[in-house]
């Protein structure tokens, strides 16, 4: 996967959904705000250019998911550029070179052209192994869009999405917003408790995703 020209896109509004970990809720995050942005009007690209642990042969759950989401009107490429039946990193799922960012990009660049708000869901978290020398990190940053973390909402999320954001940062991105994805079963004082602790730590926004898809509408105005 090549270093690509950072001025490549010029996406209108869009973010790159990231997560804290694995099974944090990316993609519960990345089809909430698909779908509540359709209800306001936004033809949305809901993208998932890689994807591990397929069926051979077949789109990932993730993947299918984003695309109905957004319509179901993704097709090829447009609704998944590579699936790897390997439930691991891409950088071991993946066989050595397979891995084109020249093609994401090209992919990217069509899906933008027929809608007005991208979203991009990265596998994993921020640091995940594409491959040798890239991460998500490193296609992030060539998408060239603002970061949304995905994080649960219970234990353990004070370190991981603090940690993540520290990541982030330092890699000179900007993090547009922590989404805490909340669910049924969770307690509810341990949320509150949690955004507490996260909101006096970091500055930045920070939002509760229960049931209730209109508290993302900031990030689509």
């Amino acid at each position: 996967m090549k270093q690509a020209d950072s001025e490549l896109f010029h996406v209108k509004q869009g973010y790159f959904i990231t997560g804290t970990g694995t099974g944090v809720g990316k993609t519960f995050v990345t089809t909430t705000l698909t779908r509540r942005a359709r209800e306001l009007g936004h033809r949305v690209f809901a993208f998932k250019p890689i994807e591990t642990g397929c069926a051979a042969g077949t789109l990932g759950e993730d993947q299918r998911a984003l695309t109905q989401a957004a319509g179901g009107w993704q097709a090829g490429d447009l609704a998944g550029v590579y699936q790897f039946e390997l439930p691991a990193a891409p950088a071991v799922a993946a066989p050595a070179g397979t891995i084109s960012y020249e093609r994401i990009a090209s992919v990217l660049a069509l899906g933008s052209e027929s809608a007005d708000l991208v979203l991009v869901e990265g596998a994993g978290g921020w640091r995940v192994p594409i491959d040798s020398s890239h991460d998500m990190g490193t296609l992030a940053k060539q998408c060239g869009l603002p970061i949304l973390v995905a994080a649960t909402a219970t234990l353990g999320t004070i370190n991981h999405s603090l940690l993540t954001i520290e990541a982030i940062e330092r890699d000179g991105q900007t993090v547009a917003c922590l989404v805490l994805s909340a669910r049924p079963f969770d307690e509810e004082t341990l949320v509150e408790t949690n955004l507490e602790q996260l909101r006096s730590r970091w500055s930045g926004t920070i939002v509760v995703l229960r049931t209730d898809p209109s508290v993302l509408d900031p990030l689509l105005t």
